[in-house]
């Protein structure tokens, strides 16, 4: 697979102009369509671009209230919002940019999909020394309440051959 750049720009827009109609879809009793791939992937867009905003709160409104989050720099597995709000605003601190190097969507129904691959982090410290960080990730999305949220998101450093 080809290496994709995602960045925050009008990311945020992008997705919610896409996702829209799905609440109205529900509230109507009619069952949401099938997401396209291309949907499952501007989920990412979405969450990348809530890293952008620096606030923890932000990235955080993307889990679902039950979401387990399985962090990349960090041991403790997050199962609260408080939990996972801690996690990012540590994270955060390095201005986390993240790129996506390779993925595989599967879309499971019309209110679930899993998004998996590699990604890669740059980060930069507060001196303004930049880093790269490479993970695997996986991002498991429902649909609820007319919402496309993360409910399982386990991410990890790529092991050194």
């Amino acid at each position: 697979m080809g290496r994709h750049t995602y960045t925050a720009g009008a990311a945020v827009t992008t997705v919610a102009v896409l996702f829209a109609g799905t609440g109205a879809a529900q509230a109507s009793g009619r069952q949401p369509e099938r997401p396209t791939e291309r949907q499952i992937r501007e989920l990412f867009d979405r969450w990348n671009a809530a890293l952008a905003t620096l606030d923890a709160n932000r990235v955080a409104d993307l889990y679902a209230p039950d979401a387990v989050l399985l962090p990349t720099v960090s041991a403790e597995i997050r199962k609260t919002r408080a939990a996972r709000v801690d996690y990012f605003r540590h994270f955060l601190e390095n201005k986390p940019v993240g790129r996506i190097q390779e993925r595989v969507i599967n879309i499971l129904n019309r209110t679930s999909a899993i998004d998996t691959g590699l990604y890669e982090f740059t980060l930069t410290d507060k001196h303004g020394h930049r880093s790269k960080v490479d993970a695997r990730y996986t991002f498991v999305y429902k649909l609820r309440g007319g919402r496309w949220l993360i409910i399982n998101h386990h991410s990890s450093k790529v092991p050194m051959d």
